[in-house]
């Protein structure tokens, strides 16, 4: 990956229930879809099995495999990508890496699933650490902090810690957007990204098209793309090196704008 520009991660739900109706792909699109967000600048194609929106229940583990395998295994034959699966299940992480997956994006930060460290320390693949206060089902039932960015970054560091004590060192970090977050944290998060960067390691935001954006805005899922992208050029600006989104072609020309100016010299 290069970390010399913020990178695009183009999102690919094979889920009949993600929120963004529009990201929702069955396998008759995949290749249309996938091909379609690379030749408009995605770096990353990130898969997913399963809902992780607010309120969502848990999809079995052979369901998830079902839905996910098959489609990385696709991917892989047909494009020179790279590709991320996005799991908290270490069985679907595994089955999903042997077929091509290059990085595993885990929500919960190998905490759901004791053998999630050891598949990605055997296999040698970087992996996203996420917070998340809670679970996806639960996650937005009256979140709290009393520091959120003390908080959120103790948390990063204590599942850093743990990482690196299994010999991990491929780290990619993710403050969690709207993962058991108000709008008053999501909003904190991205004001001092500056903090989370003194970490150490690359940083991830997903904030595409989530009811942060709705709230400001008083806008259904639909008409969010503007403020999404306000998000996106800021994040560009404060050196996010992985930008989470659904719109790739539009994401990737404000980033390609904002590198740029950031690149011009006298």
């Amino acid at each position: 990956m290069n970390f010399n520009k913020t990178m695009i991660m183009g999102i690919v739900n094979v889920t009949p229930d993600s929120f963004y109706p529009k990201s929702r792909i069955d396998k008759e699109k995949l290749l249309e879809t996938v091909n379609h967000m690379i030749k408009n600048g995605a770096d990353i194609i990130d898969v997913g099995g399963e809902s992780t929106r607010p309120g969502a229940s848990e999809v079995s583990l052979e369901e998830e495999l079902n839905r996910v395998v098959p489609a990385i295994e696709l991917i892989k034959k047909n494009f020179d990508v790279i590709v991320s699966i996005d799991t908290y299940k270490s069985k679907v992480a595994e089955e999903s890496i042997k077929v091509g997956a290059d990085i595993v994006n885990d929500i919960s930060a190998l905490r759901f699933d004791d053998n999630m460290v050891n598949v990605v320390k055997q296999y040698n693949r970087p992996v996203i650490l996420m917070h998340m206060k809670g679970t996806p089902k639960n996650m937005q039932n009256n979140p709290y902090y009393k520091d959120t960015i003390g908080e959120i970054i103790e948390f990063l560091k204590e599942r850093i810690n743990f990482a690196k004590s299994y010999g991990i060192e491929d780290i990619i970090i993710d403050p969690g957007i709207g993962f058991g977050k108000r709008l008053i944290d999501n909003l904190l998060i991205l004001k001092h990204l500056d903090e989370f960067k003194k970490l150490g390691y690359p940083i991830l935001i997903g904030a595409s098209r989530k009811s942060m954006i709705g709230m400001i805005l008083d806008l259904p899922v639909e008409e969010r793309l503007e403020g999404t992208l306000a998000i996106t050029a800021y994040c560009a600006l404060k050196g996010v090196k992985i930008i989470r989104v659904h719109d790739v072609k539009e994401n990737y020309r404000v980033i390609k704008v904002i590198e740029a100016i950031k690149n011009a010299t006298r």
